[in-house]
């Protein structure tokens, strides 16, 4: 044993505490850089001498230099901040939906009200002026508000496309640098140990893409790392990253769906059901499902007042020189129908409201199977009352839920679907094209007096056409035969000849319906007691259809049903619809937040645990410091030591 085994031991000492010295000095200067993981020194007892007196040591080997990392708590802590993004995503644009359905006088469901009650006042006078004006200008101010919601509802698809066509390139831009990284260290993956800053840097780019869209990872045995997407979507491997890309929609090219970029630069689409977390995930959610619900809603309710009104307008008497039939109040988007851009065949469908009260908040796909068309309603994914329709009944046209779809060109090829909008643009496009006050229908076209003989205390209680099959060339007579509601009625033309003749029995709450218009009576009709109802003469003093037009709020005019044994499901009114949008609105918005909320804390704890694992720890670096200094001390100490015994030695020689 020599005093150069001791020098060599102490030099060894000496560099492996400084190699410690400067990877704690390294943890110390980046405890606050992003995606740096806590490296150590590893060291080994260097091989022992033999010698006869046995093996000596020959001090310490510096064998690598490692990061702290758990590929568990990283994988972890990636996807559960995926989760976080999507659903604070689309939290995020929920609560702008939420925005766009006011509530108190900014909401629809008040205009509608507001609308309404003006014709009040025209019924008390309906020869008033100003009181029509006043009809007139809510009319158009409920018309502004659906328009401006519709607007505001397009203005966040606008917005959401952009979106993701922005995230889409940052993706692609940390793709590439993964891909770089992967062939760095890959290049050095022959050294033999691992180049930790790359590595890190590589891992921090990774969670950074999987907050966009949630990704999965594979390690290759030369160490590059590869990243998919959408069930199995190579974005990168090794060294070659490939690209998101943004593609029109099957059906709507307004809207973009995610597609994937692979080699060839063609281009195929990411079904929304393969993505898995990430806020492209969950703006695509969004734009897909909440945006298109949200939009039928305030359509189905633009469709409804609008139908409603414009029906009741058309069955009254306008103050026109003749007077005649109102015209429409309103007029709202068209239906749409859009073929898939991957069909075959060229057929054309067209799609006409029939029945505004039974018409559904929803889409619907129609699918061609060669031999027959099967119509889905997307809103619940439930086949439609009669599906599947043959090519004929299409050619001739099948009504279903308030519209009625007909093949108008074309032929389909199997396979071929086209996606049909009832009301999706009805509410954006919604329009008030009636301008002049005297066009307000609020004359009923038949006018019922009572005999002043009567005995019975019958009065009327309201007179209103309900059927635009109403012939105001018709007189009607009605005598009551008992004290039990039991009468006889005629219809005579305008020559007082007879054209038809009938019975019927009065109860109290329910109208006479004869000749497309509906008497309801106040009090009770004695036996022997008549009536008559004659075409209307003078519609200034006539108020029976503006009455109806205030019914119309106690009407369910929203979203009935008819199922397939004819039962009918009654909708809502016109209040309860908007208050039961507003709360499909707002159940959305506090779930979406309830679970951006769940998850945000569930990637914090998460990330914590990785943190705590690769994270630095300022006071136990400052202790290391500490005990790396006192031990370079120590080993200075012994080449000190060294160095006096080669002295010694070399002086006892020389003497």
């Amino acid at each position: 044993m020599s005093s150069s085994a001791l020098l060599g031991i102490g030099t060894r000492a000496m560099f492996a505490n400084y190699a410690a010295l400067q990877a704690t000095g390294n943890n110390i200067a980046n405890a606050n850089t992003e995606g740096y993981s806590r490296q150590q020194v590893v060291l080994e007892t260097a091989k022992g001498q033999f010698t006869g007196a046995g093996f000596f040591g020959k001090g310490v080997n510096v064998a690598s230099v490692t990061r702290s990392y758990n590929s568990f708590l990283t994988t972890q802590a990636s996807a559960t901040k995926a989760t976080a993004a999507g659903d604070a995503a689309r939290a995020e644009q929920l609560k702008q939906v939420e925005a766009v359905f006011g509530t108190g006088k900014s909401g629809v469901g008040y205009s509608a009200g507001a609308l309404l009650n003006a014709f009040v006042d025209v019924a008390n006078q309906p020869a008033d002026s100003s009181a029509r004006q006043v009809v007139i200008a809510r009319a158009k101010e409920l018309a502004d508000k659906f328009a401006a919601a519709g607007d505001q509802l397009q203005s966040l698809q606008t917005g959401i496309t952009q979106d993701i066509k922005s995230s889409v390139d940052t993706v692609n831009n940390l793709a590439q640098q993964v891909g770089k990284l992967n062939e760095q260290i890959q290049a050095l993956n022959g050294t033999g140990q691992p180049p930790n800053d790359l590595l890190d840097k590589r891992d921090n780019l990774i969670s950074q893409i999987s907050g966009y869209i949630g990704v999965t990872t594979i390690k290759a045995d030369n160490g590059s790392v590869g990243v998919f997407v959408g069930g199995g979507q190579a974005l990168v491997l090794g060294a070659n990253a490939n690209k998101l890309t943004t593609v029109a929609d099957t059906y709507d090219p307004s809207k973009v769906q995610l597609g994937i970029s692979v080699g060839s630069g063609l281009s195929s689409m990411i079904p929304q059901e393969a993505l898995s977390d990430g806020s492209i995930s969950g703006m695509l959610r969004f734009q897909n499902d909440d945006l298109v619900d949200a939009r039928n809603l305030l359509g189905q309710m633009a469709a409804a007042i609008s139908g409603a009104v414009n029906q009741q307008q058309s069955l009254g008497l306008d103050m026109g020189r003749p007077a005649g039939p109102g015209s429409p109040l309103y007029s709202v988007g068209a239906p749409r129908s859009l073929p898939a851009a991957s069909n075959a065949g060229d057929a054309a469908f067209g799609v006409t409201l029939t029945d505004t009260t039974q018409v559904q908040a929803s889409d619907y796909e129609l699918q061609f199977d060669g031999t027959n068309y099967s119509l889905t309603r997307l809103s619940d994914n439930t086949a439609a009352v009669g599906s599947p329709f043959s090519a004929a009944q299409m050619a001739a046209g099948v009504t279903v839920d308030g519209m009625t779809i007909q093949m108008t060109a074309g032929t389909s090829v199997a396979g071929d679907r086209t996606l049909l909008q009832p009301v999706g643009n009805a509410a954006k496009d919604m329009r008030a094209v009636l301008s002049d006050p005297n066009g307000i229908a609020a004359a009923s076209p038949v006018t019922a007096t009572f005999t002043a003989t009567n005995k019975g205390t019958a009065t009327l209680g309201s007179l209103a056409a309900v059927s635009t099959s109403l012939d105001r060339t018709l007189t009607a007579n009605v005598s009551f035969t008992s004290d039990t509601g039991d009468y006889s009625w005629e219809l005579l033309d305008s020559t007082g000849a007879q054209v038809s003749t009938g019975t019927g029995t009065w109860t109290a709450g329910s109208p006479i319906a004869l000749n497309g218009f509906e008497l309801n009576l106040n009090g009770v009709p004695k036996s022997g007691d008549t009536l008559s109802v004659k075409p209307t003469t003078s519609t200034e003093a006539n108020n029976g259809n503006a009455l109806a037009f205030v019914g119309i709020g106690t009407k369910n005019i929203v979203g009935g049903s008819t199922a397939a044994n004819g039962s009918v499901t009654p909708g809502r009114t016109i209040t309860d619809a908007y208050a039961s949008a507003l709360s499909d609105i707002g159940v959305r918005v506090q779930s979406a937040q309830t679970a951006a909320s769940i998850s945000d804390s569930a990637a914090a704890q998460a990330e914590s645990a990785r943190a705590n694992k690769a994270g630095v720890n300022l006071d136990e670096e400052a202790a290391k410091l500490i005990q790396y200094q006192q031990s370079y001390q120590a080993a200075a100490k012994m080449l000190q030591v060294a160095q006096q015994v080669f002295d010694t030695l070399l002086q006892t020689a020389a003497g």
